[in-house]
């Protein structure tokens, strides 16, 4: 039986010429005949994609970040799911290379622990088995998606940068489809490089969040409101009678316990399913869960009153597709 035709598609920069994602994409052990690599040039990654998505011949498309290293065996590994018609949505990790310098492993420890991003540590982390999922567990830089279910749905809300892919899967679980988390079906991706840039990536999860919360409200995003209400209790915890650092004290010691737990699917010693190195002191580590919770707190708050343009009153943004 043929295979079914896939296209990659890879949101890049205008002026971006070294595009790692592309080499990895042309190393997938797939036909290269039956492969069809598009790159989407511009500024806003939701316009990209939906404007590759409309030059795309593929059955299924596979969303890939400009600096994904997806394991070359993704393609084929993704095919026994295809026969259901009613999986559209294919997923896996996006894991920190073992190469990755002490405090970039320090990053990825802290998204690969459930304390600090919750059900969303999946997206970090190799942990389960293959199974039905949702949107937070699956992440658009390693996602393979049926275009026919995208069409249908009227691709990604342009209005959102990042979680553009979170509205979309949750309206196609709404519609009866299923989404499929296989933590085999990896990619390596490094981190952020500086506390500065890794605080600018937590904030802007927490505003696009806030941002999918006023267009798409779901009851799924009720845990997301908790590092915003966190944030509340800090800043008004020295007027708060004694017994209210009682919880101050126990999120200390969920922390502790995260960090130094000897589970090895749980312990922030650990970045995704790589040790960190012993320069990585542990506290440190634990610093950065308390930067995450404020950082994504203050960022979801910000998000709730971004001014959010209707589509037609948003200047077209100009997107250029190369097919490699």
């Amino acid at each position: 039986m043929e295979l079914p035709l896939l296209s990659v598609v890879i949101a890049a920069r205008p002026e971006q010429r070294e595009i790692a994602a592309v080499r990895a994409a042309c190393q997938l052990d797939y036909p290269r005949e039956r492969l069809q690599i598009l790159v989407a040039r511009g500024r806003q990654p939701s316009v990209q994609r939906n404007t590759a998505i409309r030059q795309a011949r593929g059955e299924w498309i596979y969303f890939l970040d400009d600096d994904s290293m997806p394991s070359p065996g993704n393609a084929q590994r993704s095919l026994p799911h295809l026969a259901d018609a009613k999986v559209v949505v294919i997923g896996g990790p996006n894991l920190c290379p073992p190469e990755a310098p002490p405090l970039e492993a320090a990053f990825g420890a802290v998204m690969a622990n459930t304390l600090a991003f919750g059900p969303s540590a999946a997206r970090y982390r190799a942990t389960g088995d293959v199974r039905d999922s949702t949107e937070k567990e699956l992440i658009l830089c390693n996602l393979f998606m049926r275009r026919d279910a995208l069409i249908e749905a009227g691709g990604f809300d342009e209005a959102l940068y990042p979680n553009e892919e979170n509205a979309l899967m949750d309206h196609l679980l709404r519609q009866g489809y299923r989404l499929i988390y296989d933590p085999e079906l990896w990619i390596y991706r490094r981190p952020r490089t500086t506390l500065g840039s890794f605080m600018r990536m937590v904030f802007t999860y927490g505003r696009g969040r806030a941002e999918q919360v006023r267009l798409h409200p779901t009851a799924g995003s009720l845990i997301n409101c908790a590092p915003a209400l966190f944030c509340v209790y800090l800043a008004l915890l020295p007027w708060l009678p004694l017994w209210a650092f009682v919880g101050l004290g126990v999120y200390i010691l969920m922390v502790l316990g995260s960090v130094l737990a000897p589970s090895r699917e749980q312990s922030m010693l650990r970045s995704g399913n790589v040790p960190l190195p012993p320069r990585v002191a542990w506290w440190k580590t634990a610093g950065l869960v308390l930067l995450t919770h404020l950082g994504y707190g203050f960022g979801f708050w910000r998000g709730l009153f971004t001014r959010l343009k209707p589509a037609e009153n948003r200047t077209p943004i100009p997107v250029v597709v190369e097919e490699l």
